[in-house]
């Protein structure tokens, strides 16, 4: 299976460096693309190693500006992408086809493909702006899941919360968690 994450520059990094080792876990190749702000927004919250680190934890990494790199068209055949965290910009350039950086075009080839697209948006409150972009992605076949902890999962750290999310968006990808994932039993 091969799977491409895109980190924009939200807060969050901590959340897909975290997707990015779990799909690592699973045996999952990953072509991971991240925004200039993404970069930013990864060396302020995970240090100055973090994109390193990031970088490490992925198949491959592409440039930002590269859109002729292989993530850029459907014949490349990435079976699903998640971008997360997910700004805003990079969430309303998704919602209107504005495939104007690697990230943007490599979502827009998801969409069209009728490809798994699961996007993380981290902002809040919402504006309506910001909801009109969610439901047209959904509209258009993404799922849009801004990373709400279930606490049914009983979370004791914030790496716990980390880890639990990511698991969730794995499943959604379509890949399995394994034990990451705290799965309802009922009351």
């Amino acid at each position: 299976m091969k799977v491409v994450i895109g980190i924009s520059g939200a807060s969050g990094a901590a959340l897909g460096r975290e997707v990015l080792r779990q799909l690592g876990a699973a045996g999952v190749e990953t072509h991971l693309v991240i925004t200039e702000g993404g970069e930013r927004t990864i060396t302020h919250e995970l240090g100055p190693d973090g994109l390193q680190e990031m970088r490490r934890l992925a198949t491959f990494a592409h440039d930002i500006d590269d859109l002729g790199a292989s993530i850029a068209s459907g014949s490349f055949g990435a079976d699903a992408m998640a971008v997360v965290p997910c700004s805003m910009r990079t969430l309303a350039a998704l919602a209107h086809g504005f495939g104007d950086n690697l990230l943007t075009r490599a979502g827009d080839v998801m969409l069209k493909e009728r490809r798994r697209l699961v996007v993380l948006p981290r902002e809040a409150p919402l504006t309506e702006a910001h909801l009109n972009s969610m439901l047209m992605l959904t509209r258009m076949g993404a799922l849009v899941a801004p990373p709400v902890l279930p606490f049914y999962s009983k979370p004791e750290t914030i790496d716990d919360m980390i880890r639990e999310m990511a698991a969730r968006v794995l499943t959604w990808l379509g890949v399995n968690p394994g034990d990451a994932l705290t799965r309802w039993q009922g009351l």
